[in-house]
C-alpha cells in the first residue's frame, strides 16, 4: 500500500494554479552528513517555490550537475528561460553542455529561493537525528516535495475565496491519496 501511495504523489503535478513550472529555474545544493560522510543534495525550484527536482549525490561537480539538468529537463520537456545559481561553477560548465541557449544568473543573493526550499529538509533532519543512508534521504525527499508542492498555494496572487477553494481541493485530493 505505501509503495502505491508514493508512486501516485510523485506523478502529482503541482496545483491547478501553477499549471506547468515557470520559466524561471533556481538550482542549489546542500551538503547533508550520512554516516560521517559528505552527500549532496541538489534541488530545482521554480520561481514560484514549487520544487521540481531533487538529486542526492556523493559528489558536487561538474557531472552531478549535468546528472541534475538532465533529470529536470527530461521531467519538465522543456529549457527554463533563465536558470539561477549559486557561484558554483560546476554549474556554469554543465550549463553549457546542456542548455547552452539558456541565460545563466549566478549570484548569491538571487538564489535564496533555492536556498529556503532546504529548510523542511533540515528540519526533518535534526528530528530524525540524521538519514541513514544516501537511499533513505532520496525517498524522503522524493516523497515530501510533492506532497509539500500539492499544498504550496501563492498567496500573494490570488483572492481569500480562490485560496479557500484550492486549499480545500488539496485537503480533498490529500484525502483521497491517504484513504487509498
Amino acid at each position: 500500500m505505501g509503495r502505491e501511495i508514493r508512486a501516485d504523489l510523485c506523478q502529482r503535478d503541482p496545483p491547478p494554479l501553477s499549471g506547468s513550472a515557470g520559466d524561471k529555474w533556481h538550482l542549489d545544493e546542500a551538503v547533508v552528513s550520512i554516516r560521517g560522510k559528505k552527500h549532496w543534495l541538489w534541488r530545482a525550484v521554480d520561481q514560484d517555490g514549487f520544487v521540481l527536482e531533487v538529486l542526492v549525490q556523493s559528489r558536487r561537480n561538474a557531472k552531478a550537475a549535468k546528472r541534475l539538468m538532465r533529470k529536470l529537463l527530461k521531467g519538465q520537456g522543456r529549457a527554463p528561460r533563465v536558470m539561477i545559481t549559486d557561484k558554483l561553477r560546476s554549474y556554469d560548465a554543465a550549463k553549457r553542455e546542456i542548455m547552452p541557449g539558456v541565460e545563466h544568473r549566478s549570484h548569491k543573493g538571487l538564489n535564496n529561493r533555492a536556498e529556503n526550499s532546504h529548510q523542511p529538509v533540515r528540519r526533518r533532519e535534526r528530528i530524525m537525528k540524521r538519514f541513514k543512508s544516501q537511499r533513505h534521504l532520496q525517498r524522503f525527499v522524493s516523497i515530501h516535495d510533492p506532497i509539500a508542492n500539492l499544498f504550496h498555494i501563492p498567496r500573494h496572487e490570488i483572492s481569500s475565496s480562490h485560496h479557500r477553494e484550492l486549499r480545500s481541493e488539496a485537503m480533498n485530493l490529500w484525502a483521497k491519496i491517504a484513504r487509498a
